[in-house]
């Protein structure tokens, strides 16, 4: 039986400018997850949890809370963006129509730029466009993310000790 090497993630020399990566993983959204980033936020807007209210708004239930929407999408593209890097900042976030629970939300992102840090040898800064989508392929978010991603010959893999049978 073969041993299978690590997958270390993207480095910053594997991102080429036009590149699109259509993340893998896909996320449907409970009342669960709604509610407790709103309360985690401290987010009083009735519109993410009160359901009387919400049902006499043009959207007749509650809205998914935006910046939880930003979070996922964020994080749906993290093995395949900033695995092996650091987030430096969004920009242009759109949000161009609602989420809302049940919802399953999916992500695309677009490769902008990637030049070498000025201050930092061993890493990368990468600019990417990300749209988040909907079960129906509606785009419910987009931004622009920096990210500055480790070069490939700095990357390490996790130290995970061999295991030991007895």
């Amino acid at each position: 039986m073969a041993e299978l090497p690590m997958d270390l993630g993207r480095a910053f020399e594997d991102f080429r400018v036009g590149d699109v990566i259509r993340h893998a993983t896909g996320r449907t959204v409970l009342d669960a997850d709604n509610v407790w980033f709103t309360l985690l936020t401290v987010n009083p807007n009735p519109i993410h949890f009160d359901r009387h209210l919400a049902a006499r708004t043009e959207w007749g239930r509650p809205l998914v809370d935006s910046t939880f929407t930003l979070a996922l999408v964020t994080g749906l593209t993290v093995a395949d963006l900033s695995r092996n890097g650091v987030n430096l900042g969004w920009d242009e976030v759109r949000l161009p129509a609602p989420v809302f629970e049940g919802d399953t939300i999916y992500a695309q992102s677009e490769i902008l730029e990637a030049r070498a840090s000025r201050s930092r040898p061993r890493q990368g800064i990468v600019r990417v466009r990300t749209e988040g989508f909907n079960q129906d392929g509606t785009v419910v978010i987009s931004f622009t993310r920096t990210i500055m991603v480790t070069r490939r010959e700095y990357l390490r893999g996790a130290e995970i000790p061999p295991i030991r049978r007895p």
